[in-house]
Order: structure tokens, then sequence, then C-alpha cells
């Protein structure tokens, strides 16, 4: 049963046991030659999205002016430290998902929602496009409590644009999470992979529906 794909999430006791020892990436991002894991200029914020295949979402990130840094990994689930072939099978309870640091002073946690919001088919449970399984699920998981306003507002705002729309009922997990212990980085090959493999595949899709902010920084 190893390689299950399951499109319905598993409870905690189903989950793969996961190891202690933390994934080795590389000090830099393949990019912008920022780090991978810290330390962070002071005022750094940290942002964790799920949109599916984390290649293509981590891309859309790393080109945003303010965004210091980013990564791939797993986040919203069970099993600590799992590997890519673990999470594929759906027993790890996480998603795929990208960490974005990124200066407040330069572009607003509204800015990077806006993005992850437009860019992506919130709609699409526990699937995006082609790729399903509760790996690929939207979610958004907040890093300290001023997120969250933040995040409820800008769903709100598009949940309005897709009744509009008749486009459909917004599936995204949202919750928030402790990044140093409970976000897990990817193997080293995921990360800035569209970088490294320009005609790679990416997965993102929109769905036409906008998400206006009040200011764009």
């Amino acid at each position: 049963m190893l390689f299950r794909r399951t499109s319905t999430m598993i409870a905690p006791d189903e989950a793969l046991p996961g190891r202690a020892e933390a994934m080795q990436v590389p000090d830099a991002h393949f990019v912008n030659g920022n780090p991978l894991t810290g330390p962070w200029p002071d005022g750094m914020e940290i942002a964790v999205v799920g949109m599916g295949c984390f290649w293509g979402a981590e891309r859309l990130f790393w080109q945003l002016e303010g965004v210091y840094s980013t990564f791939a990994g797993y986040a919203g689930g069970f099993t600590p430290n799992c590997t890519y072939e673990e999470n594929c099978t759906g027993r790890t309870g996480h998603a795929e998902a990208v960490g974005i640091v990124f200066d407040p002073s330069v572009i607003s946690f509204e800015r990077i929602m806006q993005v992850f919001w437009e860019e992506h088919d919130p709609t699409q449970e526990m699937r995006q496009g082609n790729d399903v399984g509760s790996q690929y699920r939207t979610g958004v998981w907040a890093t300290q409590p001023s997120q969250l306003p933040v995040i409820e507002a800008t769903r709100a705002r598009v949940q309005e644009g897709l009744d509009a729309m008749r486009k459909g009922q917004i599936t995204t997990e949202v919750g928030s999470i402790d990044f140093v212990t409970d976000f897990y980085y990817a193997e080293p090959y995921h990360q800035q992979y569209l970088a490294k493999n320009p005609n790679g595949y990416c997965g993102i899709k929109g769905t036409g529906v906008s998400c206006p902010i009040g200011s764009q920084s």
C-alpha cells in the first residue's frame, strides 16, 4: 500500500512515521542566492501556501519584488520530515507547499494572498488540474496571528467573485502552523525546480477570478 494515492485526508494515526532527521537542502536559492533555511534579515515574514504541484507555485513567488527567498516543502499534515515518495502516497497528510520569505515593507502579505488566490483554482478539492490527491490540495497556513484576518478577508472577496461567475465554492484549507516545527523542506532537486529545468512541468492555472486588494506594495 506504500504507493496508494488518496483523495481523502487520512487520520493522524494512519500516517507514516517519518523520521527525526531534517531534509538537507542547499544553503542558497538557485535563482537569487539568498539563504533557503535562514538566518534571514530582521523584519522578514514567512508565508506558506499550497497550490498543487510546488514547482510552478514556487516560481510564481520568487519572481515577485520584495520576496527574499522561496522553497518547496510539505505542510498541513502529520509525518515529520517525509520524503517525496512518501508524500505521494497520501499517507503523510501533507500538501505540497511553498514557503515564501518576504519583506513586508516592500510587498504586503495581502499582495502575496492576491497572487495565491488568482493563480490557481481554489474550488478544486483534493486536486489541482490533472494532479489528483490530498497532497495537491489547496491550502494556506498562517505563520503568525496577523495573517489570519488577511487570509479570511481575501478569501471572502474571491468567493464573491466566484459566486458572480457561478464557479463554485472555495475548498482551500486554512490553518496556522509553527514554521519551525511544522514545515518540512522537500528534497534538493525540488528546490527552484523550474529554474533548473525550464521546460519542466508546471500545472498552475488560475480561474480568471480577481482578488482586489486595498493597496498593493
